[in-house]
């Protein structure tokens, strides 16, 4: 019942769940700038300084001008830096799994290779042993 296996995998990673919750917490951030600062004019002016407060990018071109917008933007940094780290790393653990797959992958087919050899030699042995025909005569070396 796998409908949607690139959806599965990315929500095994936790890519949605994190990249939701920073959407949540981008916007969340960009209405309480826009509550708490007087100099921000408009909600997308909020979200731009929640956005680059998270981010730590900090252009200059808007910053919070009141003690309590300052201390908002304390939380904003502390939560932005946990959850984009984690979006970062959902996203590096989609590249790692696949590497790391293909590599068990070709582990895998190397141990049926070798399996399928020795049931191999042990048919030839059982077939020697009975003296059937089409056996080697000849001990495996």
């Amino acid at each position: 019942m796998t409908r949607h296996p690139r959806r599965r995998v990315l929500v095994r990673q936790g890519l949605l769940y994190s990249l939701g919750i920073s959407m949540l917490i981008l916007f969340a951030g960009g209405f309480g700038f826009w509550v708490l600062d007087p100099r921000v004019l408009t909600l997308s002016d909020g979200l731009w300084l929640a956005f680059t407060t998270a981010a730590t990018v900090g252009y200059g071109d808007m910053v919070p001008s009141t003690h309590a917008s300052r201390a908002f933007a304390v939380v904003v940094v502390l939560l932005g830096l946990a959850v984009l780290s984690l979006v970062t790393a959902s996203v590096a653990a989609l590249f790692v799994r696949k590497d790391v797959h293909d590599e068990e992958r070709q582990i895998e087919k190397e141990l049926m290779r070798e399996i399928r050899s020795v049931r191999d030699e042990i048919n030839a042995l059982r077939r020697d042993i009975r003296g059937e025909p089409g056996a080697d005569q000849s001990p495996p070396r």
